[in-house]
């Protein structure tokens, strides 16, 4: 089928493609039906939607192939197709603004030079190892999103908490040793090993700013030796570094019922997870204590990083995010000068202030330097803080 002219697809009607479907440089298609769709697509015009009540069905037979020229728009899309494990080739770019239901099929766009948009209010449901994107993800907005990504049969998410404005993030999980390109034995001292089954490429397209992320794992997919009796703190992301061409420690909170990693991320590229080595003490004798009840009572009533006992760090850096990845609290140089978190936003400590943050689970990002026999060397580490009794 060519369309050539003008089409438009109004709510409550239902509209079958038996065969490919072409949308010519000419042509505007407008779905804000139901469109099914049992054949390739190939977009060289507009294709659009206008209310949120358009629905496109791919349910062929065979391998759909969906390419063309210019970017395709829709609102809910549902796949459905189980003539192949990968029956869809993306070789364009969707723009998902609904809800994109992966009922069956895998979205294929590895190496097609295609992309896989999800728009500011665009979700997803039914992912699994039968269905979701082998390739580029990308997500444009909400502050807490999980990729639909995987590959080799298996999906493997990842999840990304933004800060409240827009951001752009682009995120490819690869079934496959990184340390041909990326050398294990290179790596900080903290790290004694490195994942060589799996790991994830986390790119801004937009302006770089602080966010949290987490890395899943599986037993089918992941290193034996990594995810072996999980703790608390023995499970950490690691960065490849191209500044330093060494694997760099991102820290690490182990989410043990959900086999999730986390930590707050300034910088970006090659992410993977990695065992660290056990009992560790923080270098400079830090300590951290992570209850704070800031009613002035004398106890515990900021978050307290203790150095008294040596003073060898230096550039202390602290960042504070709530549940939903939201950097409430930065400081550059804790402890200076009373520069200290006392459940307040924005460094704020006034018992007056609109910034007082709800009791609550936060995350808490350190960051330091310290000297050693080696020279500067560079200390992080990811934690959880309670927050109660305001």
């Amino acid at each position: 089928m060519h369309n050539k002219g003008e089409v438009y697809v109004f709510p409550n009607t239902l509209v079958s493609v038996k065969s490919s479907f072409f949308n010519e440089p000419t042509a505007t298609f407008i779905n804000d039906g139901e469109v099914y769709l049992y054949d390739d697509l190939k977009n060289d015009g507009i294709l659009d939607f206008i209310e949120d009540s358009g629905l496109t069905i791919f349910k062929g037979s065979h391998i759909q192939k969906i390419h063309g020229s210019q970017p395709i728009y829709f609102n809910d899309i549902l796949f459905q197709n189980t003539s192949e494990e990968a029956p869809f080739h993306l070789y364009n770019q969707i723009n998902a603004y609904g809800l994109v239901n992966f009922s069956n099929g895998i979205v294929h766009n590895d190496n097609l030079g295609g992309t896989f948009v999800f728009r500011e209010k665009a979700a997803h449901t039914n992912t699994s190892d039968f269905s979701h994107v082998n390739g580029i993800v990308e997500k444009i907005g909400d502050k807490d999103f999980i990729y639909p990504i995987g590959d080799g049969g298996y999906y493997r998410f990842a999840a990304v908490k933004t800060i409240d404005t827009l951001i752009n993030y682009q995120i490819k999980y690869y079934l496959k040793n990184s340390d041909d390109l990326f050398p294990h034995n290179l790596r900080s001292g903290i790290v004694s090993l490195i994942n060589n089954k799996e790991y994830w490429t986390i790119d801004p397209t937009g302006p770089e700013q602080d966010i949290m992320i987490s890395l899943s794992w599986r037993e089918e997919t992941s290193q034996e030796e990594i995810i072996a009796a999980p703790k608390e703190d023995n499970i950490h992301i690691v960065r490849w570094d191209v500044e330093t061409n060494m694997w760099v420690d991102e820290g690490g909170i182990v989410n043990i019922n959900e086999k999730t990693v986390t930590t707050g991320v300034s910088k970006f590229g090659v992410f993977t997870l990695a065992r660290v080595k056990g009992n560790e003490n923080l270098p400079c004798e830090i300590i951290v204590y992570n209850a704070v009840t800031p009613n002035n009572d004398g106890v515990n009533d900021y978050f307290r990083i203790d150095n008294t006992n040596n003073t060898c760090a230096q550039n202390l850096n602290v960042q504070i995010f709530n549940r939903w990845g939201v950097k409430v609290f930065e400081s550059k140089n804790y402890g200076v000068e009373g520069n200290v978190f006392r459940g307040y936003s924005e460094g704020r400590s006034t018992l007056n202030s609109d910034n007082l943050l709800p009791s609550g689970t936060y995350f808490y990002v350190l960051n330091y330097e310290y000297e050693s026999d080696n020279g500067l060397k560079h200390q992080k580490k990811a934690g959880y803080l309670f927050l109660s009794g305001n």
